[in-house]
């Protein structure tokens, strides 16, 4: 299993970026895929998930400035992100947790830095 994250970089406040990530070795469809982000010196924290059917679900820090999507045909979640802050500098990662089954998966993570 592969999970395959891209599109992090530097942008200044109130920028956006798209994160990427790309899977492989799992049926994606039949997967909840999360967005988790870390930031510096801290837990690593739900950002947003998304179901197989496409329901979606926020951290508050979220809600209003990142939409999460999937494109089940080419096993890719994205994170739009929007409006960024400085307080959103963390390493972003993705995750799998199949339906019906205990495995979950991590992918490397990306990371994403908001200057003021």
């Amino acid at each position: 299993v592969q999970l395959q994250a891209s599109g992090g970089g530097l942008v200044q406040a109130g920028g956006s970026l798209r994160l990427s990530c790309a899977a492989s070795g799992i049926i994606f469809s039949n997967n909840i895929m999360v967005w988790y982000r870390q930031p510096p010196g801290k837990q690593r924290d739900l950002v947003a998930s998304i179901t197989g059917i496409g329901t979606t679900t926020y951290a508050d820090s979220a809600k209003g400035r990142f939409t999460i999507s999937r494109d089940n045909a080419q096993n890719t979640v994205y994170l739009q992100m929007n409006n960024l802050e400085p307080e959103d500098t963390a390493v972003y990662y993705c995750h799998a947790r199949p339906y019906n089954s205990p495995e979950r998966y991590w992918g490397q993570g990306t990371q994403v830095t908001v200057s003021s």
